[in-house]
Order: structure tokens, then C-alpha cells, then sequence
């Protein structure tokens, strides 16, 4: 039992990716289980963005508010997010892409356009970077996603008509929903309700893990929209070997730019880690349904790469008393 215990604080993520994986696949092809997955469906769908606040909670009662400003590594990921949504929409009006071939290019501008994790200040934390700093660029990148999405996707898609304000603050409403919401009422517990609050803290990672919980019903529905994308499998693999390596090259120049300020692992997450539960959502509601598959697949690259980044972190910090007696 203690070796199972410790091999699921080692592996959380994966193992959260191969449950959601399995409990999806359970439920969809066994006949039997068809009226309960009806059932939890829609649950699951409602309780994800409650769920969702709930980590962001327990994670921002350790956040010390004094500590939140901007920064200058903030503005440079920042921009290079901007440039690169501005080259990816250059080129997709440029092509006059239509049918897969536009769908394919929509899914890599998703994949970009959208803004930062709100579970990124939980890994970063789990990786020992700056909480403060991740936390505040979570909250400027998802306010310039909201600027950004009304104003490009008019552009790349002629059959797309959305107001600006209309678009700007029905995504800006999600945001206050997942990000200031449990802020506010970390805020509140933290000066207000010490008992609660300093029982939170002595839970440790009680925010990761809970997290892991959530990446089980993500996966699931992740798998549901590949399953369900509607097009041939070469398709889709071929939208999940670009995602991958838009994962990659994301984190790899995050991480890059972030070396020059000196916050190399949160410029990284910052840039790599994204919402891709709200790139899916504004697939859905804006293009097409199928474009939703790139940041689906991108959910689970990015928690691979999570994962190896924990997986190592872990070990550097196993051998350091060895190395530096």
C-alpha cells in the first residue's frame, strides 16, 4: 500500500491522464454503463469549473499579496504571445485555407492564442518557482486572450460575427469567475479565518493533487472530443503531432526568454502551460467544433511535459544532499 501511495505522489499527472483515459473509454464502450455515463456527464461538466476554483483557492491561500506586481518578464512573454498570434493569423489570411487545411491552421492558432493556465501557478509552486510572479502573469494573460480573441477570429473566418464587447466580456466573465472569485475569497480566509487558513497550509500539495483529480475528468473529456472530432484518424494525428509541437517549442522559448530575467521555469509554464479547457471552449463557440481537438491533444502534452518536469525536480532535489553535503 505505501508503495502504491508513494508511486501516486510520483506520478500523479500520468496517472491522472491513464485514469481519465480509462474511466472515459469504460463508461463509452460498455453498454451496460451507458444510462450512468448519461448520467455523470452533464455533472461532470458543471462541477469542472467549481472544481477548477476550488484548486485556485487552496493554491492562492498561500499567495502573499504584497508580492503580486508585474514584472519584466511578463511583458517580454507577453509580446512574444501577441507576435506569434499575429504571425498565425498573417499567414492563415494569407493562405485562403479552407475545409481540413483550415481547420488544421485554426487549431495551431488556439493552441496559441490561448492565455496562460490557471493551473500553472499550482505546478509552478510544485516546482518551487515563484508562486507571487506566476500567479499575477496568470491574470495579465488571460485579460489579453480576451482583448485578442475578438479581434482576430472576425478576421480568419469570415462566417464568424461577434461584437467586440459582447465577445470581450463574456470571456473576460469567465476569467473573474475561475481566477477572482477564489481570490477574492482567498483573500478573505487569510485575514479573516486564520483556523481555516492555516489548516489549508499544513495540508502539503493539497492543491496539486487536487488538481490531479481534475486532470482525471479533463482527460476523459479530452478523449471524448477526439473520439468523437468526426474526421479520419490520420487527421487527428496529424492535429495531435503539430499540438505536440507547438507544446514543445512553446515551453522550450518561454523557458529561453525566461533565462535572461532569471525565472527560466515560471517564463516557461507561463508561456507552455495554457488554458486549453478555455482554447477548447472558444473553439466550440467561435470556429469550428473539430478545431477543438489541437488544444485537447495540447492537454495532454503539456501535462507530460508536467509531469517530467516534477519527475526531475524530484530527483535534483533526492541527490542534492549527496552532491552538496
Amino acid at each position: 500500500m505505501n508503495r502504491a501511495i508513494t508511486f501516486l505522489k510520483n506520478w500523479t499527472l500520468p496517472s491522472a491522464i491513464v485514469a481519465g483515459t480509462v474511466l472515459y473509454l469504460t463508461f463509452a464502450y460498455i453498454p451496460a454503463l451507458d444510462s450512468a455515463a448519461r448520467f455523470f456527464d452533464p455533472i461532470f461538466d458543471a462541477i469542472f469549473p467549481l472544481f477548477m476554483a476550488m484548486i485556485l483557492f487552496v493554491t492562492f491561500c498561500r499567495v502573499d499579496f504584497h508580492k503580486m506586481r508585474p514584472s519584466a518578464w511578463h511583458a517580454w512573454i507577453t509580446l512574444l504571445q501577441v507576435a506569434m498570434v499575429a504571425l498565425a493569423t498573417a499567414g492563415l489570411m494569407a493562405s485562403g485555407a479552407t475545409g481540413n487545411r483550415l481547420v488544421l491552421m485554426e487549431s495551431i492558432l488556439t493552441c496559441i492564442i490561448a492565455p496562460g493556465a490557471a493551473a500553472a501557478p499550482v505546478v509552478t509552486a510544485k516546482l518551487g518557482g515563484n508562486l507571487e510572479t506566476m500567479t499575477t502573469y496568470t491574470f495579465v494573460s488571460n485579460f489579453v486572450t480576451a482583448l485578442m480573441v475578438p479581434l482576430v477570429f472576425p478576421m480568419i473566418d469570415q462566417s464568424v460575427h461577434i461584437s467586440f464587447w459582447v465577445a470581450f466580456f463574456a470571456i473576460l466573465y469567465k476569467v473573474c469567475m475561475v481566477l477572482l472569485v477564489p481570490m477574492a475569497a482567498a483573500y478573505v480566509v487569510k485575514h479573516y479565518c486564520q483556523r481555516l487558513h492555516a489548516w489549508i497550509l499544513s495540508v502539503p500539495d493539497l492543491s496539486f493533487y487536487m488538481w490531479g483529480i481534475s486532470l482525471t475528468i479533463v482527460t476523459g473529456s479530452t478523449i471524448k472530443y477526439i473520439l468523437h472530432a468526426g474526421t479520419t484518424i490520420s487527421f487527428v494525428l496529424l492535429i495531435a503531432v503539430i499540438s505536440l509541437a507547438l507544446c514543445v517549442v512553446q515551453f522550450v522559448i518561454g523557458r529561453a526568454v525566461g533565462r535572461r530575467f532569471g525565472v527560466t521555469l515560471e517564463a516557461g509554464q507561463g508561456l507552455g502551460q495554457k488554458n486549453t479547457a478555455f482554447a477548447v471552449w472558444i473553439a466550440y463557440t467561435y470556429l469550428n467544433p473539430l478545431c477543438s481537438v489541437g488544444p485537447g491533444c495540447y492537454i495532454l502534452w503539456q501535462n507530460a511535459v508536467n509531469s517530467f518536469e516534477i519527475w526531475h525536480h524530484a530527483r535534483v532535489k533526492q541527490d542534492a544532499p549527496a552532491t552538496n553535503p
